[in-house]
């Protein structure tokens, strides 16, 4: 599998950061991101890195809030995700996101599942770890996935199945 897909020309391995881009007022996916990340990059760094860990804490907390979504401070997160409509996302402390994903509102990662890169998730979707999803794999709306999902596979339907491979 090659690590650019060749039809939307986005990378399994190299993070888009622009993808993660602030551009409105109101846009509480990059923000809700925005908090992990400076969380993230604060925790551990001394005195003043724990008072700045706090204040995004509490940011975090908010966009949470605001997005009823549950998207864990310590959660592995690949570069270049983006939440298209974060509302009543869900993700397990311990699943990891590889780059350049996109996870759509409703869906829920439980357990520790791993994302590959470029991953695309449609709405509503439950993936039930443990299990893995390889590179450039789309997850149909409404799926429930029970089992590991190949690179390049389409799955979709309850429970899902393979639809197609590149």
């Amino acid at each position: 599998m090659a690590d650019i897909d060749e039809k939307s020309g986005i990378s399994a391995s190299i993070p888009d950061w622009s993808r993660e881009r602030i551009t409105h007022f109101w846009d509480p996916g990059k923000k809700l991101l925005r908090a992990i990340r400076r969380y993230q990059h604060w925790r551990g760094r001394g005195p003043l890195g724990r008072v700045v860990s706090k204040y995004w804490v509490l940011n975090h907390w908010f966009w949470s809030l605001m997005t009823q979504s549950e998207l864990h401070l310590t959660t592995e997160i690949g570069g270049g995700l983006r939440l298209t409509h974060p509302t009543g996302i869900i993700v397990h402390p311990e699943a990891r996101i590889g780059p350049n994903c996109m996870i759509f509102h409703q869906v829920t990662l439980a357990g520790p599942v791993i994302l590959g890169g470029h991953v695309d998730i449609g709405a509503g979707a439950k993936l039930i770890g443990p299990l893995t999803v390889g590179d450039h794999a789309v997850i149909g709306a409404n799926a429930v996935v029970t089992r590991d999902v190949p690179s390049g596979a389409t799955f979709a339907g309850v429970p899902a199945r393979l639809i197609s491979e590149i």
